[in-house]
């Protein structure tokens, strides 16, 4: 045995450095971390897309698609045989918003439009925002007429 062949025990010796541990232990000071700047500061982290400063990719990319702010008109849908099942119940030669409401078909914020699935025996007056055009036909077929209010 001589000097050459000695070794330290296992685990006595830590591969990880240990820095901020003062200026002795060579890591001490800016503690690897450089002087100024973002990254030398505490609670740093980096946002993503982040180029040091350069104009980032998506800003530099023009917009694409439609940017349509204003969205469609949502109907609820009522069908004719909905509207024979409501005269038949109310008796009634006007079919509107209001009846639609109180026989729990519609709510009072929704925007009509009649379908025309289902048959129509009644002559009715029909108050709705819209009419799909195989409902205005069996409408006025029974003898009925159409109003279009919003």
């Amino acid at each position: 045995m001589d000097l050459s062949s000695l070794k330290p025990a296992l685990g006595s010796v830590k591969t990880r450095k240990r820095i901020g541990r003062g200026p002795g232990s060579g890591l001490g000071g800016t503690s690897t971390r450089g002087h100024k700047g973002a990254k030398s500061r505490s609670g740093y982290s980096r946002k993503i897309g982040f180029e040091g400063g350069q104009m980032p990719l998506q800003r530099r990319l023009p917009k694409y698609g439609e940017m349509h702010v204003c969205k469609p008109t949502v109907y609820k849908a009522i069908n004719l045989s909905d509207i024979q099942a409501v005269c038949d119940a109310k008796g009634q030669n006007v079919v509107n918003k209001e009846l639609l409401v109180s026989c729990g078909l519609a709510s009072a914020s929704d925007n009509i439009k009649v379908l025309g699935n289902g048959t129509l025996s009644a002559k009715v007056k029909v108050e709705a925002a819209a009419f799909s055009k195989s409902a205005v036909a069996a409408i006025e077929a029974a003898g009925g007429s159409v109003e279009i209010k919003k």
